[in-house]
């Protein structure tokens, strides 16, 4: 296994000098052509990692991007695991707890979608318990749509009971069935009977309950320097919800199952219930295992932290003050703020960029948000009639020496390096930027070459 962070090897750096022999045997075949792994979001193609050789040098140069996860470079021979960034030696970015956090605001569960992205068709890459990030998060998604969805109470509906019933008949007899298994062995006062009943225990309440058993025991694997806690009290809170609730669900069901798109919340707990359990090939004693195997997979970091600064906004302004994904022109903003008495109006961008901080926003980031504040939809989403004033632009990005928490404070105008306030872009009219802090935890796993 190669191991790298996100982020990492820009500016040609990125030249790697722990491989093995057997690594670079592997690695030969890419000497010409290389190797770059894209993903679509928002319909466009972004790079999770690319691989080239430098002749001059003699090395092969990586370069990868704001993902995080696991996938082959040579398949069937050499995997390769990008783990969430260093802050320093010993921390790194917790993106569970960014997760966990992000997902408190109920609006982003409606924004899940090119979170994670799985490729189940290539073959399993094994890696430790410890460097399992797919399992926690999917887990953490699951869970707390399931509290959502336990809070207003499992929908109830019909479902099909195929019973034994003693000197009792009940719905419609299964005549070859009650011939194989009673009037064949004596059994004359039995009929096996099948009948419709309403109530919780119907085939999407036990696909929740077997994927709710798999996250439990996932959970309970976790072993030091992994806080459970947090996934823990989810887990207890939803428990008593599924105690009338049975798993004895047939696995061709699980494979075929389809959601119905008209329950939005369980159709999203669903889709990511059948993941779990189709990550762990439907067999829960796999989530015991040490040494697991697991399906390519790549997490948006970009994404999660687009999440999490939306939960920070909420934690500002009010639903009604920060409006999330606005379509205009055949673009997508991240948020627009307008506050009540209309002394904060921004259009606002997230930009998953440490770097920021002590250098100037790309050319690129600064026309793609320049961009949106020309729209006219966007002046009219704002209450902005005049359609001459220069609307006021934020690129807020990650920094770990800013607060966690974020206040109205944070969107005056700092005229020095004040790391509790935003900053003006050099050279840019009403062009800002604004530094916020992630949660960090100690570094699990160390690199190995």
């Amino acid at each position: 296994m190669i191991y790298l962070f996100e982020q990492y090897g820009y500016e040609r750096t990125g030249f790697y000098d722990g491989l093995s022999d057997a690594q670079l045997e592997k690695l030969s075949c890419l000497k010409e052509s290389g190797f770059t792994k894209h993903i679509m979001r928002k319909n466009k193609q972004e790079s999770c990692l690319f691989v080239d050789f430098d002749n001059k040098k003699n090395k092969y140069h990586f370069q990868t991007s704001y993902y995080v996860g696991v996938d082959w470079i040579v398949e069937n021979e050499q995997p390769i695991y990008i783990q969430p960034k260093l802050s320093n030696e010993l921390l790194e970015v917790d993106y569970l707890g960014m997760l966990l956090e992000a997902l408190q605001e109920t609006e982003n569960l409606k924004h899940l979608e090119d979170l994670v992205h799985i490729d189940f068709h290539k073959p399993y890459i094994p890696i430790t318990q410890k460097q399992d990030l797919l399992s926690p998060f999917l887990i953490a998604q699951f869970l707390q749509i399931l509290r959502k969805i336990v809070q207003k109470g499992l929908k109830k509906s019909y479902y099909t009971v195929t019973e034994n019933l003693n000197a009792r008949i009940k719905g419609k007899i299964l005549v070859e069935k009650n011939i194989k298994e009673n009037l064949v062995k004596g059994r004359q006062t039995h009929t096996i009977c099948q009948y419709q009943e309403f109530g919780v225990n119907s085939d999407e309440n036990k696909i929740l309950k077997k994927a709710y058993q798999f996250s439990r025991h996932v959970i309970q694997q976790k072993g030091k320097g992994f806080d459970t806690r947090p996934l823990l009290e989810l887990i207890n809170y939803v428990h008593p919800a599924f105690e009338t609730v049975t798993d004895d669900i047939d696995i061709r069901k699980l494979k075929n199952f389809k959601s119905n798109p008209l329950f939005k919340e369980y159709d999203q707990a669903i889709k990511l219930a059948l993941l779990i359990l189709k990550r762990f090939s439907y067999n829960i004693t796999k989530t015991e295992q040490q040494q697991i195997m697991t399906p390519p997979f790549w997490i948006d970091m970009s994404k999660l932290f687009e999440l999490y600064v939306y939960k920070k906004l909420r934690s500002v302004f009010s639903s009604d003050e920060v409006k999330y994904h606005i379509k205009a022109n055949r673009q997508e903003l991240d948020f627009i703020i307008r506050s009540k008495d209309k002394s904060y109006i921004f259009i606002v961008d997230t930009k998953y960029k440490p770097r920021y901080e002590n250098h100037n926003v790309s050319p690129e980031d600064i026309r793609q948000v320049s961009g949106y504040a020309r729209i006219k939809k966007v002046y009219d989403e704002l209450g902005c009639k005049d359609y001459d004033k220069v609307l006021d632009c934020l690129v807020v990005y990650s920094h770990q020496d800013c607060s966690e928490e974020l206040t109205k404070e944070h969107f005056t105008l700092s005229p020095e390096k004040e790391l509790k306030k935003m900053r003006a872009e050099n050279g840019y009219v009403k062009f800002y930027k604004l530094g916020i802090k992630l949660p960090e935890i100690t570094k699990q796993n160390s690199i190995e070459s």
